[in-house]
């Protein structure tokens, strides 16, 4: 699958631009603040209808309009595919494939698959266990549709249960066979997605583990483990356990939505002790596993789109990733840059057809 062209309007600090992509390496290059990153935030949107660093879909309107359109032509399995994702302040998002519009936006994921290398990653060490839990959801979802489905469920009897326990501490009544309904639900819905998650992870860490020793020149030994109170006991069961608990605190303590991913480097928490470059290498590892496990599972390869990648890395290491993506294992990239001559020469090394766009500020 490659994207043949893009055209954006309104689109962050874009009015109007239009780019023909080479089949294999486009890189942007510029300053900081011209936009580089806005173009592949663009080529997300067109996959997951939604931005990757801003989901709220208001703040990804240029400021002098009110609406924006991202329009891609995909050539995939052979045949032309044209996405357009576009938004109108007040109103309801839209995406269309081939001028007809998704009755779900759920129909859409997985059907252009692509994974993103950024800076913003860091969020996936740093930041709580949602960010982790949203990190594995996406990888299954993309080649999942019952997997999605059933995450949607749970959100929703979550939220359902959540009011309930409030509606009970509020009004200082209780009805346990009320609740005893979103319990059963919500087991229903979690059971599969612990043991799907579990699957995943079964065969996602040896592919994260050969990733991460290309990317270092094994030199280090890191771990990823998947932290669930469903390992130990059953959902249903657990609920009932923590129920003085959940009426205190007025919302779901247990359950999937409190799974989490340990990330180790030679035993001990990257967070904690891993340098900048090793905690870099560590996120473009599991990039790069997810690359690889969604290309597995649905037979079409990913986009790949690597923001900024190259900053904070020595340069054995940014060797290490050149060697990797001049296989014939990866399909089209998308690079952004500061430093259009370190850009050129790194990708000149790949022996393979590039583009390069410059970027400048608009005037």
């Amino acid at each position: 699958m490659i994207l043949k062209s893009l055209s954006l309007i309104n689109y962050k600090n874009f009015e109007s631009k239009a780019f023909t992509f080479d089949a294999k390496i486009n890189c942007f290059v510029g300053n900081n603040g011209v936009g580089k990153t806005n173009v592949l935030d663009a080529i997300y949107h067109l996959s997951f209808g939604k931005s990757y660093f801003n989901p709220v879909t208001s703040q990804n309107i240029n400021h002098n309009a009110d609406f924006f359109v991202i329009d891609g032509l995909y050539e995939k399995k052979e045949r032309d595919e044209k996405v357009v994702v576009s938004a109108k302040k007040g109103q309801k998002k839209v995406i269309k494939r081939n001028a007809k519009m998704y009755d779900r936006f759920a129909d859409h994921i997985g059907f252009l698959p692509l994974v993103i290398i950024s800076p913003a990653d860091r969020d996936l060490i740093t930041e709580g266990s949602d960010t982790r839990r949203k990190f594995i959801d996406g990888v299954i979802s993309q080649s999942d549709k019952s997997y999605l489905s059933d995450l949607l469920g749970y959100s929703k009897i979550l939220s359902q249960r959540n009011a309930l326990l409030k509606y009970f501490a509020a009004n200082n009544t209780f009805n346990a066979d009320t609740l005893a309904v979103y319990n059963e639900q919500l087991e229903g819905f979690g059971t599969p997605i612990f043991e799907k998650r579990q699957q995943f992870l079964e065969r996602f860490a040896p592919i994260f583990n050969e990733r991460y020793k290309a990317i270092s020149g094994d030199t280090e030994n890191v771990t990823l483990t998947y932290n669930s109170s469903l390992s130990t006991m059953p959902l249903k069961h657990s609920l009932t356990n923590a129920l003085a608990k959940d009426r205190s605190l007025q919302y779901t303590s247990v359950g999937i939505h409190k799974d989490d991913l340990q990330f180790e480097i030679n035993g001990h928490p990257v967070k904690k002790f891993g340098s900048q470059g090793q905690q870099k290498s560590y996120l473009i590892a599991l990039k790069l596993a997810q690359f690889d496990f969604i290309k597995q599972e649905g037979g079409t390869t990913p986009l790949l789109l690597l923001d900024d990648i190259f900053d904070k890395l020595d340069e054995n290491r940014v060797q290490h990733i050149i060697e990797l993506v001049n296989t014939n294992d990866f399909g089209q990239l998308f690079i952004s840059d500061t430093h259009p001559e370190r850009t050129e020469n790194v990708v000149k090394k790949i022996h393979q057809s590039y583009e390069l766009f410059h970027l400048e500020r608009a005037q």
